[in-house]
């Protein structure tokens, strides 16, 4: 039985992803990793099926699963949880746009089995500067503390115990939502368990790649919206 599954859903963003893919293949421990494809365009797909026989990783599209337009975080979740149960062991998610070190899994199985009751742990995020970037902004101070947080904890980096999915089922995640994040990281608070953010393991996040418009949330946030709002309505 592997350590634990890994995943990454992807919709193109290629230039990150590449590096994403790169650093897992590199990183330490006993896991199995599966991408999960959302619909991408051609080149993203050959740049799967290519790598993934290179490197011995499965590939998951989706489009040869549902009908349903991306994002479909919902059913990777799902379908994730099940392996992960099966496997019995957790479940780690490493967004398209984050950059691993050989070390940062091991370092999340390991806090996962030494702290007390976890539900949810996640690596911090920083950017090329080295500095805490989205979605971790709200800390100000470099540390390496492991902090028993409040805070919901974003799915960048970020490993679910087997325990907390074992009373979840992500079957009752809401079809509406599209993210789920800030619901689960809550969840997992309300069912009892601690939520630890390792900011002592740091992680490149090079944030909304594949989808740029998003960055207007910080510069422009009535266009952001707007841009969601419409963007809602064509998948419908």
């Amino acid at each position: 039985m592997p350590e634990a599954i890994v995943i990454t859903p992807v919709k193109d963003s290629l230039d990150t992803f590449r590096l994403t893919v790169e650093a897992i293949m590199m990183a330490d421990g006993d896991f199995e990793y599966i991408v999960f494809n959302d619909f991408s365009q051609a080149e993203t797909k050959a740049y799967l099926d290519t790598q993934s026989k290179k490197h011995n990783f499965k590939v998951i599209h989706l489009e040869e699963i549902t009908d349903t337009p991306s994002p479909n975080y919902k059913l990777v979740l799902q379908m994730a949880q099940e392996l992960a149960l099966k496997n019995k062991c957790p479940l780690v998610i490493v967004e398209s746009d984050v950059v691993v070190n050989k070390d940062t899994l091991t370092q999340l199985f390991k806090l996962a089995k030494n702290k007390p009751n976890p539900g949810v742990v996640g690596a911090i995020t920083i950017d090329r500067t080295g500095n805490y970037n989205f979605p971790y902004t709200f800390e100000k101070i470099k540390s390496t503390e492991v902090v028993d947080t409040s805070h919901s904890l974003s799915f960048c980096c970020t490993l679910i115990t087997e325990d907390f999915m074992k009373e979840f089922s992500f079957k009752t995640l809401d079809s509406k939502k599209d993210w789920f994040d800030v619901f689960i990281s809550h969840k997992s608070k309300k069912m009892g368990y601690h939520n630890y953010l390792a900011k002592g393991v740091e992680v490149l996040h090079l944030p909304h790649s594949s989808r740029p418009w998003k960055n207007l949330k910080y510069k422009n946030p009535i266009l952001y919206y707007l841009k969601k709002v419409f963007l809602k309505r064509d998948r419908i």
